[in-house]
């Protein structure tokens, strides 16, 4: 029987292509807008998911300004949360040419 209390661990194709489009483009600002477009074929809905739960791993920054808040990719991500990074890393080669953008 699965719980559903039990916390996702999966990494979708769609949570890669939002990563790669921040750390691609690192150093640069972003909106939610501009992410979805550089990631392409993700709904806005899912990036704004996935900017959140980045920010709340601490893999990215952002600015809370008007109209729209940015996202950057951290310089400081690696330290903040190695493990998932691997993660992240290792779900990218699992899903090769698909997570290329």
């Amino acid at each position: 029987m699965v719980s559903l209390n039990m916390e996702r661990n999966e990494i979708s194709l769609h949570e890669i292509k939002i990563a790669q489009a921040l750390r691609l483009n690192s150093g640069k600002w972003l909106t939610h807008k501009q992410i979805q477009q550089i990631a392409g074929a993700v709904s806005d809905r899912t990036v704004r998911a996935k900017t959140i739960k980045f920010v709340e791993l601490g893999l990215i920054d952002v600015a809370e300004v008007f109209p729209a808040h940015r996202y950057q990719w951290s310089e400081h991500a690696k330290r903040r949360n190695t493990a998932y990074l691997n993660r992240l890393d290792k779900a990218l080669e699992v899903f090769g040419e698909d997570a290329v953008i």
